[in-house]
């Protein structure tokens, strides 16, 4: 147990910042005034670090999908009812949902995985992965057992890798499980050690009754398992479930393999903070793609240390803020890579740099 968890720990090295130093200056000596391409220049420096090129490459893209369900549903937490999360599946797997219609734009090899979804699903292109069917409800027991979470760590850490081994250079991940913005919150509160006024907000579009039985929930859920906010698997293990424990393997994987992943909204965010609690410098990997309506993602922002590319008032999950972050990402490469310096033209800059 926990063997390529471990092993992917250790893989996971710093950016190089020898590569990051001469992607700035390449960037200062293009034909415009330093930093005038703001966020693309950060961005297109951090590509540099990740692959250790000051040239860097992003042809291949994937987005990597992860369905579980969430015991908790049943204390009536969502707008929507459990079995929306197979049906959406389903829906992932003809092509007709919005991450679907994204993915295509985007140019990304979309990769639907049920991790945990509370039914057998029968599909061609569907990628089982199932650990158990849905989560305990945490708010009366803990959402699964350590091995569980680590099997779910693992199944994202796999994922990556053999995605990667295809020739990708860049991931997003997504989810879609009912009540999952229920364990998110759970874990923001207890790594984050916030109040739940601050992070708790109406997910699939509850009523304000619900959003307040939804606080009690989590409430409940923190005091009967006593997760140990200093222990990422344990926090995983007690109050969060199995797609957000394979995305934040995701994560990890990628790090290990030195391929960014883009990070979607409130849920995906909430996986990118287990995944800091097991190796801090996974963070160097990251690339969050926006803000979400839900009001804790600007706190997982600022405990990370990181900046959205996108403000586009966007709930819906499912990575499809990652994808449509893709172009901006493979913009990034591209202006460091293809325009030409002041010296290739033989351009007098004056006092400009």
């Amino acid at each position: 147990m926990m063997k390529l968890l471990n092993s992917t720990l250790e893989e996971i090295a710093g950016l190089d910042q020898d590569k990051i130093k001469e992607a700035r200056e390449r960037l200062n000596s293009l034909t415009k005034p330093p930093g005038s391409l703001g966020k693309l220049e950060e961005l297109a420096a951090k590509l540099a670090g990740i692959q250790g090129n000051i040239y860097p490459r992003i042809e291949n893209k994937a987005h990597i999908l992860l369905a579980a369900d969430h015991g908790v549903a049943a204390e009536g937490v969502s707008a929507v009812p459990q079995e929306i999360t197979a049906q959406m599946v389903e829906n992932f797997l003809d092509g007709g949902a919005a991450i679907n219609v994204l993915s295509r734009q985007a140019g990304a090899d979309l990769k639907v995985i049920d991790i945990g979804v509370a039914r057998d699903i029968e599909r061609e292109g569907l990628i089982n992965r199932k650990i158990r069917y849905g989560t305990a409800n945490l708010c009366r027991e803990a959402a699964m057992t350590e091995e569980e979470a680590v099997s779910s760590l693992e199944v994202g850490i796999e994922l990556a890798r053999e995605t990667i081994a295809k020739g990708v250079e860049l991931l997003g991940v997504g989810e879609m499980g009912i009540a999952n913005t229920t364990s998110s919150s759970a874990i923001l509160a207890v790594l984050g050690d916030y109040q739940l006024d601050e992070i708790v907000g109406y997910g699939s579009g509850i009523s304000s009754e619900k959003l307040n039985k939804k606080k009690q929930v989590i409430r409940e859920a923190i005091k009967i398992n006593q997760p140990d906010p200093g222990d990422g698997l344990d926090v995983l293990a007690k109050v969060g479930g199995l797609e957000i424990g394979g995305m934040a393997g995701v994560m990890l994987g990628a790090a290990a393999e030195s391929v960014p992943v883009i990070v979607d909204g409130f849920i995906s965010g909430a996986a990118a903070l287990l995944a800091y609690k097991l190796e801090p410098k996974v963070v160097d990997y990251l690339i969050s793609s926006h803000e979400s309506e839900e009001p804790g993602h600007r706190k997982i922002f600022d405990f990370l240390g990181m900046e959205p590319m996108l403000q586009l008032n966007m709930r819906l999950g499912e990575g499809t803020g990652a994808v449509l972050a893709m172009s901006l990402v493979e913009a990034a490469g591209k202006i460091i890579s293809e325009m030409a310096t002041f010296a290739d033209l033989k351009m007098d800059t004056g006092e400009m740099l």
